[in-house]
């Protein structure tokens, strides 16, 4: 018997699942693709306090994720760290003062310590101004946190199987039922054999699904109502030699990052449009191509065609409906909801939120779960480091060039790669190689068998596409013929990817009731 059992392994779902396990109570997870397949891998892959909701007046939610900025920072110094952010003024739109006035909120809202202060630029001498059209005269300039949002996803459900989780990817729940104030929960796998479990909590955080786990799988829940938006970034190659990100206002209200990516590129996003369309292929349409290709080129000397995109992803944002009629001016705040069925079982769901305020969001719904169980424990994951995190946020660099004095054959860049996704894990994929010719078979890019093999038994990877654009973002290296070895090999070694450490020893006879112990 699961004390909890949450349906959906995106960020907020894996994030409820290890905080409560931490908490010392039995936890399952099921989700029906990969962890981190949808919302929470394509977002502008941002930890910040949204600086435009400022203009909405929604001081609490920029409050709550300013101080969740630099808390996740120390607790992931691998996979996030601090970008500086340039933002041109432009005549016609936001006056000068009014943006100098956010930036001095946003700058003491939320306890700013380690990150620097904003600043005026003036884009006439500063090198920031360079790739920009002379008519931009002068900016601010402001902090941020980049985060590698598919590895959070994956770290957080690591550390929950460390605990003591079952996290089962490629589990679709496909019935929900309250039997004596207990919930039965019916999942199929990948390779169609059902499963069933019991627990004394279910929590919904299906994410863009929750409305329709709630209204078709889960027996008797109240309808919840979402606004999906769907959300579109492209990667061009690099627009600029500097390290530094820009925002871009525009004159819709809307704004668009730009952000140095993976060393050779620019990632640029994000749009906002309803999804009316089937949540089963989430795409970015030409007008949202061509709409993220004008933005760029009302600023930058080099302008920017849809033949420049090397890449592309879209997710879909299930965001809470609070009646606000454009897609710009919706929440990104999160609710959560607690009922019973009518046999007494509690449900728990999760509606909308966002990637920055994950670990605040899943200390709420365990509010919610020591209240149904009527337990108490204590919120523990704020001073906790996630997998690969355990040195100080501010000696990055120090990591590096420790893990190249250990491995001497690593290159530069290789070593900074490992460190940024993997932290002090690195060793593990490493093992005691000394050259790269021990690192196994050599796919592309700095791809090689030891990381792929590590992927597939530590971090539940199966496919190309979750080791490519998910957990790391060696896609836009490898050629064709590259990414047909690799698949090859996973088809080879496919046994391996099966059960990564921790898994569930489920019951496939569907007439049997699985439990926790």
């Amino acid at each position: 018997m699961f004390d909890v059992f949450v349906v959906g392994g995106g960020i907020n779902g894996c994030g409820i699942a290890r905080d409560a396990a931490g908490r010392g109570l039995s936890v399952g997870l099921a989700e029906k693709d990969d962890l981190g397949g949808k919302t929470s891998s394509g977002s502008t892959k941002l930890i910040h306090g949204g600086l435009r909701y400022l203009e909405r007046y929604d001081f609490n939610l920029v409050r709550t994720a300013l101080i969740e900025r630099e808390l996740l920072w120390s607790l992931a110094p691998h996979i996030i760290y601090p970008l500086r952010f340039v933002l041109p003024h432009h005549e016609g739109l936001r006056p000068s003062w009014l943006l100098r006035l956010g930036l001095f909120i946003y700058d003491h809202l939320g306890g700013r310590k380690a990150l620097p202060r904003s600043r005026k630029v003036s884009l006439t001498s500063d090198q920031a101004g360079a790739p920009l059209k002379s008519e931009y005269k002068i900016g601010f300039e402001y902090s941020d946190c980049w985060v590698d949002d598919a590895r959070l996803v994956i770290l957080n459900a690591q550390d929950a199987v460390g605990k003591g989780a079952k996290i089962l990817p490629r589990h679709e729940v496909i019935a929900v039922r309250g039997e004596n104030g207990v919930w039965v929960i019916e999942t199929r796998d990948r390779d169609s054999k059902k499963h069933r479990f019991q627990a004394r909590v279910l929590v919904n955080a299906a994410g863009p699904w929750v409305s329709s786990l709630t209204d078709s799988v889960i027996d008797g829940a109240v309808s919840r109502s979402l606004r999906l938006i769907r959300g579109s970034h492209i990667v061009v190659p690099k627009l600029y030699a500097h390290d530094r990100c820009y925002l871009l206002q525009n004159s819709d209200d809307r704004i668009v990052f730009v952000i140095p990516y993976e060393e050779k590129f620019s990632l640029i996003g994000t749009t906002d449009r309803e999804h009316q369309e089937s949540l089963n292929q989430i795409t970015i349409n030409e007008d949202e191509a061509q709409y993220l290709c004008a933005s760029v080129n009302d600023y930058f000397n080099s302008s920017i065609t849809l033949e420049d995109i090397v890449w592309s992803y879209s997710a879909v944002r299930p965001l809470f409906d609070d009646g606000s009629a454009d897609t710009k001016s919706i929440t990104r705040d999160y609710r959560i909801t607690s009922e019973a069925d009518r046999t007494g079982a509690p449900l728990i769901s999760v509606l909308g939120g966002k990637i920055t305020t994950y670990r605040k969001l899943a200390e709420d719904v365990m509010a919610e779960v020591n209240h149904a169980l009527g337990v108490e424990s204590e919120g523990w994951t704020g001073s906790s480091p996630l997998p690969g995190g355990s040195f100080d946020y501010l000696g990055f660099d120090n990591e590096v060039e420790q893990l190249k004095q250990k491995y001497p054959f690593l290159s530069h860049s290789h070593a900074s790669r490992l460190m940024r996704l993997y932290g002090s894990l690195s060793t593990e994929i490493l093992g005691e190689a000394m050259s790269y010719g021990e690192l196994g078979r050599f796919f592309g890019g700095n791809l090689y068998e030891n990381e792929v093999r590590y992927l597939m038994e530590r971090e539940w990877a199966l496919s190309v596409e979750d080791i490519l654009w998910r957990r790391t973002k060696e896609g836009l290296r490898l050629s064709d013929g590259e990414v047909r070895m690799l698949s090859d090999f996973l088809q080879e070694n496919a046994n391996q990817a099966h059960a990564p450490f921790g898994d569930a020893d489920v019951n496939t006879d569907s007439s049997t009731v699985q439990s926790a112990t």
